[in-house]
């Protein structure tokens, strides 16, 4: 094998069944379908049960998502709170009932079922994520600008909810995934990165890894090379290498990490719209950057549901140097 190759099948799912990103994500038997078609074909890992991954929490909390026209994917556009003082007083969620958090769950569970081989995994938002839809990203940013300690309070404030969630994931036999991107570095700066955000994101992935006893994958987009430092001391044994950053000094740096493995994401319009001549190109640049560390893996961001199939088969094919 030239590379391993780890794709991210979320609503790209939905159109291999030729359903909407709306109608997969509000049916557990469609989340299913769309699912274990997508393994079927791709036979990838992880296979992180979701559509709008970044929403569940939020609509646990309360947030209203609206139905988006044809194949666009549902996002939260009114924020639940209005002020960082009204969302300091939430209450965790119930993982149990709340929301989509069962459907989802109740998918995975049938999805593992069927195939017992696979890596299932529910997707789990980071702290800075779920303020977001919570508050709004201008409030938010401003608040951490403004009142970095109230904003680092609100963001500890929701470890604990996404704990429970990370609990029933583990209840119900399946893995997680971690996402954080909304942290994404140019939108905080390092410094605020490292004085507001990290204490909760270490903490939610040190809680989480003790609450799985599985260790917890970081993924946070963005322009990343200048938190790596930050981003190991979370504790996470895996981080993505962004298109958006400068990845070939990003893999240079992780070179001294060599306990943490490290997915490096190609740029989406190559594997939407480009030819297999870029595609292998782009393969053997990240195989360069690489060196022969074994622990590195070619990856994608969120597969754009209009994803011609026939290039993420490409894609495999020369990955493993078929």
């Amino acid at each position: 094998m030239r590379i391993g190759l780890s794709l991210s099948v979320y609503e790209h799912a939905a159109a291999l069944i030729g359903r909407s990103p709306w109608e997969v994500s509000r049916d557990a038997d469609l989340m299913f379908q769309a699912h274990r078609r997508a393994y079927g074909l791709y036979h990838h890992f992880p296979v992180t049960v979701g559509i709008d991954i970044y929403n569940l929490e939020a609509e646990a909390y309360g947030c209203h998502i609206q139905r988006p026209s044809g194949n666009g994917i549902p996002a939260i556009t009114e924020p639940l709170f209005a002020s960082l003082e009204a969302a300091l007083t939430l209450a965790p969620f119930d993982p149990t009932v709340d929301g989509r958090i069962p459907l989802v769950i109740a998918a995975g569970k049938r999805l593992r079922a069927e195939c017992p081989e696979a890596d299932v995994r529910v997707p789990v938002g980071g702290p800075f994520s779920v303020a977001q839809n919570l508050l709004g990203l201008e409030p938010l940013l401003l608040a951490v600008a403004t009142e970095p300690e109230r904003a680092r309070a609100l963001l500890d404030r929701l470890v604990e909810g996404q704990v429970r969630f990370a609990e029933a994931v583990r209840e119900a036999g399946l893995g997680i995934a971690f996402f954080e991107s909304a942290a994404a570095p140019p939108l905080l700066s390092p410094n605020q990165f490292r004085e507001v955000e990290l204490p909760a994101l270490k903490r939610a992935i040190q809680e989480v890894k003790a609450a799985t006893g599985s260790p917890v994958p970081c993924i946070i987009g963005g322009d990343t090379v200048h938190i790596i430092p930050e981003l190991i001391e979370t504790g996470t044994g895996f981080l993505i290498c962004p298109a958006e950053t400068d990845q070939a000094r990003f893999v240079e740096r992780m070179r001294r990490y060599p306990e943490v493995t490290v997915r490096v994401n190609l740029n989406p319009t190559l594997y939407t719209r480009g030819t297999q001549s870029e595609m292998a190109q782009a393969v053997d640049e990240v195989v360069g950057w690489a060196g022969g560390r074994a622990s590195v893996l070619l990856g994608t961001g969120a597969i754009p549901y209009e994803t011609p199939p026939e290039n993420l088969l490409f894609l495999m094919e020369y990955a493993a140097g078929s």
